[in-house]
C-alpha cells in the first residue's frame, strides 16, 4: 500500500474540516460551493478571517470561466515554508560533493559580480582539481567555509566584500551565486539534489543544526500547514495561484508539488542551458541583462509582468493597471515588497522584521495588508522602531532612503506590533 506523508494527511485532514459553504459555517454537500480555511490551523488575532472573507469575495467559487481566475502569487522560503530551500540545496550539495571546480579554475567565471578578492580566496581555498570536476568539501572544510561565507555572508572568511557593482534593486548577489553553483548539471541532476535535501530536511528534527565545513547551519525545513490550506484553499475558489522565488527554479519546483503547485506555476531563479547543461549564467529580464537580474525586489514584479501578462522590455519593471496585476500576494522579506504592494486586494506579511516590507505593511492605511508572526519560531517584538522616514527605502546602490508612499509622503517611523 502507498504510504501517505504526513503533510498529505494534514491536507487530507485539512479538506474534510473545510466542508463548509462559501463564507457560512453550515455544512455543505460536495456539489455545493468550494471549501474554506481550517478552523483548526491557528492565524494571530482575526487574519484568518479576514483571509477567508477576501477569498469568499474575490474568489470564482464554482466559476466555469477558467480565464476569469484572480492570481495569488506567493513568495517560497519562510512564506510558504519555514527556513530556505535553495541554501537547503546548497548545504546538500557542499556536502555531498556537488560543487564543480570553475572553468580555467576561475571563480570569476562564476557570478557576475563577484570580487577578485573573493576568487583568490575560493581559489586558495578550494585547490586545483581539473574544471568541471567535483571539489571535496565534505572533506575540505576550508573551500565549504570559503563557500559559505560567500553565499551567506556576502563576504569572504578574512571579512573581504565578496560582491561589487550591483544594482540592489534587481539582484542579490549571494542568492545568484547559489544558483549559479549548480553549472555543470542538468535540470534533471538538480531534481534529483533537491529531492534528495528536501527528504533530508523534512526528516530531521525541528531546530537541527548541521555542519558544513566547520561552520554550523540550518539543516531542516518545514511547510506550514496553515499556509499549506491557503494555496488549497485559494485553488478550490478558483484563484490561479503561482509562486515568485529567489531560490533557484528546478529547486522550488520539488518542494511546490507536494502542494499540487504543477511547475508552470513556478517562477524562481532560471538558468541558461546549453545543449541542455547550465551554463552558471542567468537570464535577463525587462531592460536588464544576463546575471544582472534574478527574482528580487523588483526583479520580482519584473519576472511576473513578462511570464504572467507578457509585458517586455523596460516596462516590465513598472507597476501595470490594476487589471493586469495579482490581487493576493503572500510574503515575508524585503525581496517580496513590490510585488506585494502590486497586489490590488489584499497582501499577507510574515514578520521576519524586514526594513522595508514592515515600513509599508505598518504604515499603509489602506487596509489591505495583513501582518502575522512566522508560524514557527516566531520573531520576538523588533524593540527598536523602524527607521522608516530615514532608511526605510533600499536604493539602487544599497544604501537607505526614506520610504515614501504613492502620494511622495514620507512613511514615518514604525513600532512593530504583530510578534511572537
Amino acid at each position: 500500500m502507498k504510504k501517505i506523508s504526513a503533510l498529505a494527511a494534514v491536507a487530507m485532514t485539512a479538506a474534510l474540516m473545510a466542508s463548509t459553504a462559501c463564507g457560512t459555517d453550515e455544512p455543505r454537500s460536495a456539489s455545493e460551493g468550494c471549501s474554506t480555511l481550517d478552523a483548526g490551523q491557528v492565524w494571530y488575532g482575526n487574519n484568518r478571517e479576514r483571509v477567508a472573507r477576501f477569498i469568499e469575495e474575490t474568489g470564482r467559487c464554482g466559476a466555469a470561466d477558467a480565464g476569469a481566475a484572480p492570481l495569488a502569487l506567493f513568495d517560497w522560503d519562510n512564506t510558504v515554508v519555514k527556513n530556505d530551500v535553495g541554501v537547503a540545496t546548497f548545504y546538500w550539495m557542499l556536502a555531498n560533493d556537488k560543487v564543480l571546480q570553475p572553468l580555467d579554475r576561475n571563480w570569476t567565471t562564476v557570478g557576475a559580480h563577484l570580487t577578485s578578492d573573493a576568487a583568490n580566496a575560493l581559489a586558495a581555498a578550494c585547490g586545483t582539481a581539473e574544471p568541471n570536476t567535483p571539489l571535496p568539501t565534505a572533506t575540505n572544510t576550508a573551500c565549504a567555509d570559503e563557500l559559505v561565507a560567500v553565499a551567506d555572508s556576502g563576504k569572504t572568511t578574512s571579512g573581504k566584500a565578496a560582491f561589487g557593482e550591483y544594482d540592489h534593486r534587481r539582484t542579490e548577489p549571494g542568492y545568484a551565486f547559489v544558483v549559479q553553483l549548480m553549472r555543470g548539471y542538468t535540470e534533471a541532476q538538480i531534481t534529483d539534489f533537491a529531492r534528495a535535501a528536501r527528504a533530508q530536511n523534512l526528516a530531521a528534527p525541528e531546530g537541527t543544526k548541521q555542519t558544513i565545513g566547520t561552520t554550523k547551519v540550518d539543516g531542516w525545513v518545514r511547510y506550514y500547514p496553515q499556509m499549506t490550506d491557503l494555496t488549497r484553499v485559494l485553488r478550490d475558489n478558483g484563484f490561479d495561484v503561482r509562486i515568485i522565488s529567489a531560490s533557484a527554479e528546478p529547486v522550488v519546483k520539488v518542494w511546490a508539488e507536494e502542494l499540487d503547485i504543477p511547475g508552470d506555476r513556478v517562477m524562481g531563479v532560471p538558468l541558461l542551458a546549453d545543449n541542455g547543461v547550465y551554463t552558471g549564467h542567468l537570464p535577463g529580464c525587462g531592460d536588464g541583462g544576463i546575471d544582472q537580474v534574478i527574482t528580487y525586489i523588483d526583479g520580482k514584479r519584473c519576472r511576473i509582468n513578462e511570464q504572467v501578462f507578457g509585458v517586455r522590455g523596460a516596462a516590465a519593471f513598472q507597476q501595470q493597471p490594476a487589471d493586469r496585476r495579482a490581487v493576493f500576494a503572500a510574503g515575508d522579506s524585503d525581496t517580496d515588497v513590490v510585488f506585494l504592494g502590486d497586489a490590488t486586494g489584499l497582501r499577507l506579511v510574515i514578520n521576519r522584521n524586514k526594513t522595508e516590507l514592515m515600513c509599508n505593511a505598518y504604515g499603509s492605511d489602506d487596509g489591505k495588508w495583513v501582518v502575522n508572526p512566522m508560524f514557527l519560531g516566531p520573531k520576538p517584538r523588533k524593540s527598536e522602531p523602524y527607521p522608516c522616514a530615514t532608511a526605510g527605502f533600499i536604493t539602487s546602490s544599497g544604501a537607505g532612503a526614506p520610504l515614501r508612499r504613492a502620494d511622495g509622503s514620507v512613511i514615518p517611523d514604525q513600532q512593530d506590533l504583530v510578534f511572537g
